[in-house]
C-alpha cells in the first residue's frame, strides 16, 4: 500500500509555480519530472532516499503531497524548494527589458532544492551537446539505471544513486551517446558525492570552488548547478553559447557580445546577475538566426 503524506504552502505573493520550477525539468520527457494539467510531479534523490512530490497551485496555496522514505525530507524542504527563501524584492531594474520583464513575472522565484548532484549530473550531459542530445542521455540513463519513483505516477523515475552511477558500464554510456570526457567528469563528481552535496550549504564562492574541483567541472557547469541547488541569484553562466549574444542583443542591439562583455553589461545587477539573465531570457526579443544549428554529434563516428 502506498503512504502519502501532504503539506500545504503559502506564496508570500503573487507565485508561479511552473516558471519558478522549470529549471528543473530536463526536456519534456524527463523522466523525473512531469506535468499533467496544472500539476507538477517530480521524483528526487532525497539523503534518506527517494521521494516523489505531487504539487499543485490552489487560490492561495500550493499543495504538496509526497511519497517514499524521503517524503518527510521532501516536504520539510517544501518551501525553500519553492522559492521562499528567494527576495524578488531584492532585484532592481537598470533596462527596459528587465524592467519589464520583472512587471509581467512577478510570481517567478528562484527556486532552492538543497540537492546538488540532481543538478550537475544532466548539467554536464549538456556540456557542449545540443540541448536534444543531452536530454535523449539523460532520459536514457535515468530510466536504465535508476528506480521507478515511490508513489501512484506510472511513468515517473528517480535517478540512481551515486553507486548506481559507478556501476554504468562504459558501453551504456556510449550508447546514450555521452563521450569519455563527460562520463568521467560525472564518475569523478559521485565518487565524491558527500563533498559535492556540501556546496548546497555554502556561500557562493564557495560552492563554485568546491564544484571546479572536480576535473570536467568548469564555470558553466558550477553556475547552473548551483542556480538551482542554492538558488544564487548571481550565479551568472559564463561560457555559454547563446547566452552572451543574447544579453547584448537584448541590453544594447548588438549581437557580438562575449562573455567579457556580457559581465559588463550585467555589473549594475551585482548579486543579481542569475536573476537579471533569467529575466532578459524571458522578456527580450527574439534575435535573429544567423549561425546554423548546432550539429548533432556522433560520438561513434569519433
Amino acid at each position: 500500500m502506498r503512504v502519502s503524506q501532504t503539506r500545504t504552502w503559502s506564496p508570500p505573493g503573487p507565485y508561479d509555480l511552473h516558471g519558478s520550477l522549470s529549471v528543473l525539468r530536463r526536456g519534456p520527457y524527463d523522466p523525473t519530472y512531469r506535468t499533467e494539467a496544472d500539476t507538477i510531479w517530480r521524483a528526487t534523490r532525497t539523503p534518506f532516499g527517494p521521494a516523489t512530490l505531487r504539487l499543485t497551485p490552489r487560490a492561495r496555496t500550493v499543495a504538496a503531497t509526497a511519497w517514499g522514505p524521503g517524503a518527510d525530507w521532501a516536504l520539510e524542504s517544501l518551501p525553500a524548494l519553492l522559492g521562499e527563501e528567494d527576495d524578488p524584492a531584492a532585484f532592481v531594474p537598470h533596462h527596459d527589458v528587465t524592467r519589464e520583464a520583472h512587471r509581467r513575472n512577478p510570481g517567478l522565484r528562484l527556486i532552492r532544492t538543497g540537492r546538488v548532484l540532481e543538478s550537475l549530473i544532466p548539467s554536464v550531459l549538456e556540456q557542449k551537446f545540443t540541448a536534444e542530445e543531452a536530454y535523449r542521455a539523460w532520459r536514457l540513463l535515468v530510466r536504465r539505471f535508476g528506480e521507478r519513483a515511490p508513489g501512484p505516477h506510472p511513468n515517473l523515475w528517480v535517478m540512481p544513486e551515486p553507486r548506481g552511477w559507478l556501476r554504468v558500464p562504459s558501453w551504456e554510456w556510449h550508447r546514450a551517446g555521452v563521450d569519455q570526457k563527460r562520463s568521467s567528469a560525472i564518475l569523478r563528481a559521485v565518487q565524491r558525492a558527500s563533498r559535492m552535496e556540501e556546496a548546497a550549504h555554502m556561500d557562493l564562492e564557495a560552492a563554485l570552488h568546491r564544484l571546479q574541483l572536480i576535473p570536467g567541472i568548469g564555470p558553466w557547469t558550477a553556475a547552473e548547478v548551483l542556480q538551482r541547488s542554492n538558488g544564487e541569484p548571481d550565479a551568472v553562466t559564463v561560457g555559454d553559447l547563446h547566452l552572451p549574444r543574447l544579453v547584448g542583443h537584448a541590453l544594447t542591439g548588438r549581437r557580438d557580445t562575449d562573455d567579457a562583455r556580457m559581465l559588463e553589461l550585467l555589473a549594475p545587477y551585482e548579486g543579481q546577475r542569475h536573476r537579471a539573465s533569467r529575466l532578459v531570457l524571458l522578456g527580450a526579443p527574439r534575435m535573429p538566426r544567423r549561425m546554423p544549428r548546432h550539429p548533432v554529434g556522433d560520438i561513434a563516428a569519433l
